[in-house]
Formats: structure tokens, C-alpha cells, sequence
């Protein structure tokens, strides 16, 4: 006798098929499924355990411009997070489809509470900004067919979810190739949190500038922000209230530059004149500070644009040419850079 088969199906598995494997309902499986907090957590754990075995997911369905999307930020409340909400509207007005905005307080992986409030949700997708979910969580969304894209790995381990960033380290190299052609060789970086993918790469592109210059790098002028003012600022009182300070500083996003900016009017400093400093992002308000900021300009709308169509058509069942995609970053020269004072 042929099982008649459900439409949430992967091969020959169905709902019924984990159900007698664990001994349940077909009910508590799509309970499960669905991320219904009313199933024991025992059970929960059978449950899930069989789906991971036997590699179920939903077919995906298909967007038919009805629905919403799921936008999450580690943090929210900056100009960059801004400019990443302007590029998804953007591509997600055309179908057209909600936009629903969560932050996780600061942490780079959601709450198991956040992801099974989502999936009862049923989004068209999930936009994740700078954070991933661990491995159980992703297994989750694709067992329901939710694609999951990422703006901004945080870690080399979000490798295995489709992603759009811009290239960090050519980024990191390009500033710092400025500051050193302007005949700067003490150089500080206040880059981003060290263990976050973008920070390092922007990091080994200020080392690998200074290795093509033959000029050694200081390891007291290598520091790890926050990617926030106050990093900038309390990095910046540190480095330039030394005897020796740094004639440069390349910080590893605007707002770290702007507290570095601040630093320097405290103690005096002119910049350019006595200092230089480079910033990274290229946030509207750089170009509009005293003096206007030489920055990378990392691409943040159209980075979060291309995640979004990358979103949609997952949901619509078709297949990517590729997980990764790294836009290219651009240095613009302002104001804030001149040569060192002789």
C-alpha cells in the first residue's frame, strides 16, 4: 500500500512519517513545525532529533507578493542601521511585501523564543544584519521553507546561509594605502569587535598596506572597538594623549571616527593639520561634519537591496548562482586627511 503524501514533504518523508517515528499526533509534529510553545520540550527534542535525521524541510512556497519579511539587527538605532532599511524597502515595495523590524539587543544569535515566534509568523524570509542563528535555528527555518539571508556576516561560520557583505579588507587596505601615500608610518586603527568577521578583514587590509610599504606595524596603536562613538572617543583620548600618538587614525566605522574627532578637539588637536582621520561606511553625515570625513564608502542600500531580491527569489523556489555576493567598497577623500605635520 503507497502512503498518501502531504505537500510538506523532502524525498519520502512526511509529517505522518515522523509522527509514528516518535510516537506522536501528526498534530504535535506540525505543532513542532510551526514553533508552538504549547509541546512539551521532551517531546519537542524527539521530535526535532527525527526531522534532523531524516533532513525534512517544507517545499518552498512560492511569493506571490502577499506576506512580509523578517529584518533583524543585532543593535538598532544609528544612521548605518538606516541606510540597511532604505535599501530593503526599496526592492521589497516592488511586489510589494511588509517589512517587519526586530533588534536582539546587542547579541549576534537570536533567542529560541524569537525564532519560534517567527516561524508561526510563516514570513516570506529572514534578513539577518550582522548576527546568524545557530545551527539547530537554521535547520528550523529550512525544515518550514523560510529562507534566511544574511547582510554582513558576523563570523566565518554563517558560510553555510546565502550572504551579502561588501570587501572588507580591500576596504581596510585602500584607507590605509592613503594614509601612507600622504607619508604617514604611525598609524592607529580602532577597528570593530575582534571577533567579527568584518572587523578582522578590515584589519588585515591595515596590516597588508603597511607589509607592501615595509612600514612595521605598532601593536599599542592596534585597537578593537564597538563600531560606536564612545569606542572612538575612549580609544581616541588613549592614542593621542600619548607621547609618541599616532599622526593617523583609520577607524573602522563613521561613528568611531567622529569620536575620534571629538578626542582630538578635546586635546587640542587640529585635523588635518596635526592629525588625519579616515572612517569607514560612508554614512550620510560624514560628508557633513567639520571637517568632512574621508571614509570607505561600503555600498550599505545596495548590499541590503541585493539581500532582499536574493530573499525573494529563495522564496519563490528558484535556485541562487551564488551565496556569497561582496560589493565593492571605495574610498572618498574629504577634508579630515592631509601629509603629516613636519
Amino acid at each position: 500500500m503507497t502512503e498518501n503524501r502531504s505537500p510538506d514533504v523532502l524525498g519520502s518523508t512526511t509529517i505522518a512519517t515522523i509522527a509514528r517515528e516518535v510516537g506522536v499526533s501528526a498534530a504535535t509534529v506540525s505543532k513542532v513545525l510551526n514553533g508552538r510553545s504549547d509541546v512539551a520540550a521532551g517531546t519537542r527534542a524527539r521530535v526535532q532529533a527525527s526531522l534532523d535525521r531524516h533532513r525534512y524541510r517544507r517545499r518552498a512556497r512560492r511569493a506571490t507578493g502577499e506576506g512580509q519579511i523578517e529584518l533583524v539587527f543585532h543593535e538598532f538605532g544609528s544612521d548605518w542601521a538606516l541606510e540597511i532599511i532604505r535599501g530593503v524597502e526599496a526592492v521589497a515595495a516592488l511586489p510589494p511585501v511588509n517589512l517587519v523590524l526586530s533588534q536582539l539587543g546587542g547579541a549576534r544569535r537570536p533567542p529560541q523564543s524569537w525564532v519560534d515566534a517567527v516561524l508561526a509568523r510563516r514570513p516570506l524570509g529572514v534578513l539577518l544584519v550582522m548576527c546568524n542563528l545557530t545551527d539547530q535555528q537554521r535547520r528550523q527555518f529550512e525544515r518550514q521553507a523560510v529562507p534566511v539571508v544574511v547582510i554582513d556576516n558576523d563570523s566565518a561560520s554563517a558560510a553555510s546561509v546565502p550572504a551579502v557583505g561588501s570587501n572588507n579588507w580591500n576596504g581596510g587596505l585602500l584607507a590605509t594605502r592613503h594614509l601612507l601615500a600622504l607619508g604617514h608610518r604611525r598609524i592607529a586603527i580602532i577597528s570593530g569587535p575582534q571577533d567579527v568577521l568584518c572587523a578582522r578583514a578590515r584589519t588585515a587590509g591595515f596590516r597588508c598596506a603597511h607589509e607592501e610599504m615595509g612600514v612595521p606595524v605598532e601593536p599599542d596603536l592596534v585597537r578593537f572597538g564597538n563600531f560606536h562613538l564612545d569606542a572612538g572617543y575612549t580609544h581616541g583620548i588613549g592614542l593621542l594623549g600619548r607621547p609618541d600618538r599616532p599622526t593617523a587614525v583609520f577607524a573602522g566605522s563613521d561613528l568611531q571616527a567622529m569620536g575620534v574627532l571629538r578626542a582630538a578637539r578635546q586635546l587640542g588637536l587640529d585635523v588635518p593639520g596635526e592629525l588625519s582621520v579616515v572612517g569607514y561606511d560612508n554614512l550620510p553625515v560624514a560628508a557633513w561634519i567639520g571637517p568632512a570625513l574621508t571614509t570607505v564608502n561600503q555600498p550599505l542600500r545596495d548590499m541590503a537591496g541585493t539581500a532582499t531580491q536574493m530573499l525573494l527569489d529563495l522564496a519563490r523556489g528558484e535556485a541562487l548562482p551564488t551565496s556569497r555576493i561582496d560589493l565593492v567598497a571605495e574610498l572618498m577623500i574629504r577634508e579630515s586627511t592631509a601629509p603629516p605635520p613636519t
